[in-house]
């Protein structure tokens, strides 16, 4: 996630979020006792954290990947929706086994809130490739009841715009040398949350 240029961020900021990080331990704590996500009420954080947004929590071990499971679109509070994501990269990612009680003391959480999505219109591949910000781009890709997306963090290991493409549409189910104009093709950017 490039962060490199960002400007220094507030104190506000850092402690909204070390709240929503905050609040993502707590979660997955929860969900290792209660089998559930943490109960939260909203009304009891800043107006900031109470707003619809969208987000992703990504959990890692060791440096590796450990689960990432987010929303695309806004539908609860911001607070809530870390909440949920949070339990859900640890125990509902299907490319992992639930997480144990074990692996919490050395788990890295991070956390991002997503931008509104935004289509890219192109009549052809090579006019969406000259579009896409590579370190910049969150993409999504819909198309025949199927989804992929990747993250911006994703562009660290995939930099080429015609890789990460391509990867990005094996990952929604579709084979990678297809093109349609009638697909959904969608950028968001990321807030990471450190």
């Amino acid at each position: 996630m490039c962060s490199a240029d960002r400007p220094s961020e507030s104190p506000r900021a850092r402690a909204d979020a070390a709240t929503l990080l905050g609040v993502a331990r707590r979660s997955i704590a929860s969900g290792l006792e209660t089998g559930e996500p943490l109960a939260l009420d909203p009304s009891h954080f800043a107006l900031e954290l109470r707003e619809p947004r969208a987000s992703f929590v990504t959990l890692r071990r060791a440096g590796a990947l450990r689960g990432c499971v987010g929303s695309l679109e806004p539908s609860r509070p911001l607070v809530s929706d870390i909440a949920h994501n949070a339990f859900g990269a640890a125990f509902r990612d299907d490319r992992f086994p639930p997480l144990d009680a074990w692996e919490l003391a050395d788990l890295e959480i991070g956390a991002a809130i997503l931008s509104a999505l935004e289509p890219i219109l192109a009549p052809d591949e090579r006019t969406l490739l000259e579009r896409i910000r590579p370190g910049i781009d969150g993409l999504v890709l819909r198309c025949d009841g199927r989804q992929g997306t990747f993250l911006p963090a994703v562009w660290e290991s995939l930099r080429e715009p015609s890789l990460f493409w391509r990867e990005l549409k094996r990952k929604a189910g579709v084979p990678v040398d297809a093109w349609s104009r009638d697909w959904s093709i969608l950028r968001y950017t990321v807030e990471p949350l450190r």
